[in-house]
């Protein structure tokens, strides 16, 4: 843990298996405070943030971006410090020489909730059209189950067995986040 400005190097901090040999997401840092970056299959750092929980944190990346997160590399603190954590987070990203993906074009992907409403069928965007008020809420809730259950699936098959719960009310407006 780090509470002063000496700030740890990204290189010098240990890789973690995202899911671990049990099928579980990294529960060390649950209620922990602190920086991580996530890195894809090939150990490329995808995104770096930072979390007053860290292990609920990483939960939500890996359901928003599952085929990218595949190891992750965590440095906790003792005291909520947003200048702290905001550094080491600069720190790593210019450490990396480039900004990742996620920082960068992509971090909506990494830090906002699924909009399923983009990933609609052309025969969901049909019903959707021909609906009334209630009737699109419908279409939005079961687009994002749809999505849901591929994200599952891919989930699933990497091996996870955390629990993966949404926010049913979310649903309706064709969001997905996890509750």
């Amino acid at each position: 843990m780090t509470t002063d400005l000496n700030l740890p190097t990204l290189a010098g901090l240990e890789y973690f298996a995202y899911i671990d040999e049990n099928g579980e997401v990294q529960s060390q840092w649950q209620g922990k405070i602190g920086v991580y970056g996530i890195f894809d299959q090939d150990k490329v750092l995808q995104f770096v943030g930072y979390s007053r929980d860290v292990y609920l944190s990483l939960k939500q990346h890996l359901v928003r971006q599952p085929d990218k997160c595949y190891w992750v590399k965590v440095q906790t603190i003792d005291k909520p410090s947003r200048t702290v954590l905001e550094n080491i987070e600069n720190a790593w990203i210019a450490e990396n020489g480039i900004t990742p993906v996620g920082n960068g074009e992509e971090k909506v992907k990494w830090t906002q909730a699924i909009d399923t409403k983009l990933m609609m069928t052309a025969e969901e965007r049909d019903n959707y059209e021909k609906s009334d008020d209630l009737g699109k809420g419908k279409v939005f809730k079961n687009v994002a189950r749809r999505v849901e259950g591929e994200i599952l699936a891919v989930l699933t098959g990497r091996g996870l067995k955390t629990e993966i719960r949404f926010n049913p009310k979310l649903k309706e407006e064709g969001l997905l986040d996890l509750k």
